[in-house]
């Protein structure tokens, strides 16, 4: 008798009107009450590229204590020839950008939301595909430390802009004036 009485009284509770301004019965799972406001997105992450002034600052900054902090010391491996790297990576953008998108995938995939096999696929598809990409014998750190007892830090030239978009492409005018005879592009 006594435990009918307590579900009787929790049937109650539970489908009476629920209080205004009170907790959604659906909070526990994110999801918004009924005829409530939806919560708040998070702010959505911006590659770092992207980012201006201060805030490119702040998040270069924190990138880098991941970097120095955690994935060095942990993924770092051994300075060679067929794996390059920088002491002034923050200076080639190529290299901020990727390990910028690894840091963000470490982040989302730590998080208890990805369950236990998330810092496995982190590592299996971000991890070993970005350090392959920075660290290749020609890639962008190419010109830079290849050995730990030789620092050395160069910027490699990009392509120039396309044709089309007229810019780094001497004018017909200009062509002229060099003597230089028109090359084709093709």
């Amino acid at each position: 008798m006594e435990q009918s009485a307590q579900q009787s009284q929790q049937l109650d509770h539970l489908a009476s009107t629920p209080a205004p301004g009170g907790s959604s019965p659906f909070a526990a799972f994110g999801m918004p009450g009924l005829g409530g406001p939806p919560p708040a997105a998070p702010p959505e992450p911006r590659p770092i590229l992207e980012l201006d002034g201060e805030e490119r600052e702040d998040e270069l900054d924190a990138l880098s204590d991941w970097v120095d902090d955690f994935l060095l010391p942990v993924y770092g491996s051994e300075v060679t020839t067929a794996a390059p790297w920088c002491l002034q990576w923050q200076e080639h953008d190529d290299v901020v950008a990727w390990l910028h998108a690894l840091w963000l995938a470490y982040q989302q995939h730590k998080d208890p939301e990805a369950g236990l096999s998330g810092l496995f696929v982190w590592h299996r598809d971000f991890l070993t595909h970005a350090i392959a990409a920075i660290r290749a014998p020609g890639g962008p750190l190419s010109a830079c430390m290849t050995a730990p007892e030789r620092p050395a830090h160069r910027l490699l030239p990009g392509p120039p802009p396309s044709a089309r978009s007229g810019k780094g492409t001497a004018t017909e005018a200009e062509r002229d004036r060099s003597g230089e005879p028109e090359t084709p592009t093709s």
